[in-house]
């Protein structure tokens, strides 16, 4: 038996989850060439477009959830396959697959009706089948033992970690932003955000939000709200390359997220050499450590606060890029794949 990987998410946006399925894919295939993705008949994303299609196999005449759960079973019958952007077929026993939170089951309210109901009655099955639970984080282990009543010896956690494309440049000067980045979901709380932003009356600022709607979220109303806010900006989706040259120039970047399974932008934040807000619940302690200033994300109050005491102090600042640089070396995506190599040996392939 080989392994062979589920490539559906190559047919999406690069986001969080897609990023952890293609940075572990192409180094797992440096690995082990042998090592094929299975992906619709479709034209991929051209995020991906740096991974060699010598690696890609296009099959099946259906597309997402019918592919996914109808033709990829067969695709892979006699090999093991391997799961990690959340979704997985019903009926295959022989996988791994990872689960990254349970934002569905924690907070319903904040995605389409169809789409909590299809993750409430996918993930726990699947994950009561697999061979094996991956997920980005102890907190997300824990939720997992919690929630679905699976034991903590089938679940490992390997972390997400930053791209090189994310890097420090100490030549670019900083610019009077605030920064935000994540998909427009009411549980990353810019509501609070904005409110907080607009209470500071920092007419010199700017924030940025980086991000777009998506329908698997409930109406953010995002866009009515800074309808006559000039200093507040929505950009949509960015590519990496421009997201790198905002996070370089913020002087501020906040993460006000109420629930996340690990929380990439903070630490690409750091590594481009800016310092960092974050709540203080769920995965985020655990990534950022001491490297961010925290704040009660349920509070305006302490948002806004929050802002201010890190823009006001240029001491801590320094700090918090100092910390920062040295946080994120702890996250690499080499250590990530070998405890997946170590996984996927530990099952006998």
């Amino acid at each position: 038996m080989g392994v062979v990987i589920n490539g559906r998410f190559l047919t999406q946006q690069l986001t969080g989850v897609q990023r952890f399925a293609f940075e572990l894919s192409k180094r797992l295939i440096l690995i082990n060439r042998s090592i094929k993705l299975l992906t619709p008949n479709v034209p991929l994303n051209e995020s991906y477009s740096e991974l060699s299609t010598d690696y890609v196999v296009k099959q099946g005449y259906l597309n997402g959830q019918f592919w996914e759960q109808l033709y990829l079973p067969l695709a892979s019958r006699n090999k093991l396959l391997l799961n990690l952007a959340n979704t997985a077929p019903l009926f295959k026993r022989y996988q791994i697959v990872t689960v990254h939170d349970l934002a569905f089951l924690r907070y319903p309210e904040c995605f389409s009706a169809s789409f909590a109901k299809w993750y409430s009655f996918l993930i726990p099955r699947i994950v009561k089948n697999s061979l094996r639970v991956l997920t980005v984080s102890h907190f997300s282990r824990e939720e997992i033992v919690n929630f679905l009543g699976v034991s903590p010896e089938r679940i490992t956690v390997i972390y997400n970690a930053v791209s090189e494309k994310f890097f420090y440049d100490p030549c670019v000067e900083k610019e009077n932003i605030v920064l935000a980045v994540g998909s427009l979901d009411p549980r990353k709380n810019l509501l609070r955000l904005i409110d907080a932003f607009k209470k500071l009356n920092l007419h010199d600022y700017t924030l940025f939000i980086v991000g777009q709607q998506s329908k698997i979220f409930r109406n953010s109303k995002l866009e009515a709200l800074i309808r006559n806010l000039s200093n507040v900006k929505i950009t949509g989706y960015l590519t990496d390359e421009e997201l790198v040259k905002l996070y370089q120039r913020a002087k501020l970047f906040i993460y006000p997220s109420v629930y996340e399974g690990f929380g990439l932008p903070p630490l690409e934040a750091m590594a481009c050499g800016t310092p960092v807000i974050v709540s203080n619940v769920a995965s985020l302690p655990e990534v950022c450590g001491d490297a961010a200033y925290y704040i009660n994300p349920f509070s305006v109050d302490d948002i806004a606060n929050g802002i201010r005491c890190v823009l006001e102090d240029d001491v801590l600042q320094k700090e918090l890029i100092s910390k920062g640089l040295k946080r994120v070396k702890r996250f690499t995506w080499e250590n990530s794949v070998k405890k997946l190599v170590s996984v996927i040996e530990e099952l006998g392939y």
